[in-house]
């Protein structure tokens, strides 16, 4: 028998003595079949149709996808490895295998290299005069992504170095953002609205704010309700013997260090592990992820964008082949190197237009792991290496199935004091490239109970201001105002990040700060700042100018409340800028 396609090509061939067809349609998702043989050609083809074959073979059973039209020959099968199988034996399959399982069968076939974009290899079966195949559409459906099969890793545990001294008390996925939020609601919202309610917090380095912040907003009595989930934030710890006395070394020795969480019984059925950095913001649906992670069957998953030539060396970059599978990774490539990472983005499945403009593909340090191969990976495989991206991620690629997973969305890594102050100024543009209200995906974050904001014959241009704020007679321009922030008579912001405060003055002790010359929480009378971010409860007094005139690219002032970190100033948490001060 053979299999056409539309166009009447054919695209496979089998002898068999007994089938019954059953077409079904495919739901968001497209076949792709090449074929070899004496006289075929070829070729890709997209289905909206499937037929499920079991074939028979002694004792052994498997399943394929085959086009949808069929007429005599007396050829073999071809298979097309991107139907990754899970199971197969006793009569029964989820979903297709692969030529790679095939080999596992003792009956005549042959491997051929005749595959194009979408495929590895092409297994050819022949000689089945003394088997059968049967049809059957009822065991070929397609497995949905569980999310309660999934349990997600966020990373929090790093000193965040770039983005001091933002960083000083802090730990950097507590780092607020947008007026009201942290960089931790980011992953915590989307694994949310993924329907991902089983979470780890891995901290460090200053996690005091970030424990207070994820216990008020995410707990199971005032915060976010996780029904059978939970929340748990593990900080780093140290344990008898010498090989328990370091605090993490890396992202991969992070959850090495809590490997053993995975192996609890109220875990068993976690098949998938998402792993997030928690400097990030994004919205992403990682229930996608998870499905083309599974329907690739890879044993990992990396999240990735296309980049242009002016920021491709700013990542790590992957180079693909035909079937979305990484073959090489490089950090921070130059010159030649980076040339050499160039790749056809539409494999992925961009335009050809837009795989112009993006040649490269870049790492967005998110991955979605088998919950077995990690831990093989981590003890066994590589117990030495620290770092997910320079090293997990490479090495496991020459070993296993590492797929890419183009994310098309908006994303910006939080790594650095620049980053961070463009990311919060882009929020103020019409239309911004990232909101926090979407209705669908809102971003969650610790419900405060603040008052409006009360702004009195104000000009305000293209700024966010958030709740709880008193705003006086003042000018505000392409600037975010945190929460509890209090502006005076007078005062212009431009292009400037004010965090906000923790705590209210009350206008009694506001006046009395004023009659013994001390400097109140807020921005005093008729001051002027530009491009500057504004921690948190800073008091900066009456008359101060922060223009850096000078255009001082670095500098560190923490006696004198600040410091100036890639040309923007930052006035430091609970500091004191005196009346009539000039930065």
């Amino acid at each position: 028998m053979e299999v056409e396609n539309k166009r009447g090509m054919v695209v496979a061939w089998y002898e068999v003595l007994y089938f019954t067809v059953t077409c079904i349609p495919m739901v968001e998702s497209q076949l792709f079949i090449d074929c070899g043989g004496p006289k075929t050609e070829k070729i890709s083809v997209r289905s909206k149709y499937i037929i499920c074959v079991e074939m028979v073979v002694g004792e052994l059973h498997g399943f394929m996808p085959v086009s949808s039209k069929m007429k005599s020959s007396s050829h073999g099968i071809f298979l097309s490895s991107p139907f990754v199988g899970r199971k197969l034996g006793n009569g029964h399959a989820y979903t297709s295998i692969s030529s790679v399982q095939l080999s596992k069968f003792n009956f005549p076939r042959k491997t051929l290299n005749t595959c194009r974009r979408f495929s590895t290899t092409t297994a050819v079966l022949a000689d089945y005069t003394k088997d059968f195949m049967t049809f059957q559409a009822s065991m070929f459906e397609k497995q949905a992504a569980d999310p309660k099969t999934v349990a997600a890793i966020i990373l929090g545990g790093g000193a965040g170095t770039r983005l001091f001294p933002l960083t000083r008390r802090r730990a950097k996925p507590a780092v607020p953002i947008g007026g009201c939020y942290r960089l931790i609601d980011v992953p915590m919202s989307n694994c949310i609205n993924s329907g991902i309610n089983k979470i780890y917090i891995l901290t460090q380095f200053n996690s005091q704010s970030l424990n207070r912040h994820i216990a008020r907003t995410y707990n199971q009595g005032n915060g976010v309700n996780f029904g059978d989930g939970f929340v748990e934030v593990l900080a780093a710890t140290q344990t008898p013997g010498e090989s328990g006395k370091k605090w993490f070394q890396g992202t991969a020795d992070a959850v090495r260090q809590f490997i053993w969480l995975f192996e609890d019984v109220k875990l068993r059925h976690i098949e998938n592990i998402l792993v997030l950095s928690g400097d990030h913001l994004y919205r992403m649906d990682y229930m996608d992820f998870l499905q083309k992670h599974i329907e690739s069957g890879a044993d990992i998953s990396v999240s990735c964008l296309p980049v242009n030539d002016s920021r491709a060396s700013d990542f790590g970059l992957v180079k693909i082949d035909e079937t979305g599978q990484i073959r090489q990774f490089l950090e921070k490539p130059k010159g030649e190197n980076l040339k050499s990472m160039k790749v056809d983005t539409t494999v992925l499945g961009l335009s050809v237009q837009d795989a112009i403009k993006f040649p490269y593909i870049a790492s967005m340090g998110i991955y979605m792991f088998k919950t077995d191969v990690l831990l093989k990976l981590l003890r066994w495989n590589y117990p030495t290496a620290n770092d997910f991206g320079s090293e997990i991620i490479p090495m496991s690629a020459k070993e296993y199935n590492v797929q890419a997973y183009l994310f098309k969305g908006y994303w910006e890594d939080i790594g650095t004091i620049k980053s961070f102050f463009d990311a919060n100024l882009a929020l103020t543009d019409q239309p911004p490239n990232f909101h926090f209200f979407d209705p669908l995906k809102p971003i969650f974050t610790s419900p405060r109970f603040l008052p409006p904001t009360k702004i009195e014959k104000c000009r305000v241009k293209d700024s966010i201001v958030s709740h709880g704020c008193f705003l006086r007679e003042c000018s505000v321009e392409h600037s975010i105002i945190g929460i509890r922030s209090r502006l005076e008579y007078g005062v212009e912001l431009k292009d400037t990040m004010m965090i906000g405060a923790d705590y209210y003055q009350t206008e009694a002790e506001i006046a009395a700060a004023l009659v013994e010359g001390r400097v109140p929480v807020g921005v005093g009378k008729d001051t002027k700042i530009v491009n500057c971010i504004i921690d948190k409860n800073a008091r900066i007094g009456k008359n101060v100018i922060i223009a850096n005139k000078e255009n001082v690219q670095e500098a560190e002032r923490p006696s004198e409340g600040f410091y100036i970190r890639s040309g923007i100033t930052v006035v430091l948490k609970n500091s004191v800028i005196k009346d009539g001060t000039i930065i």
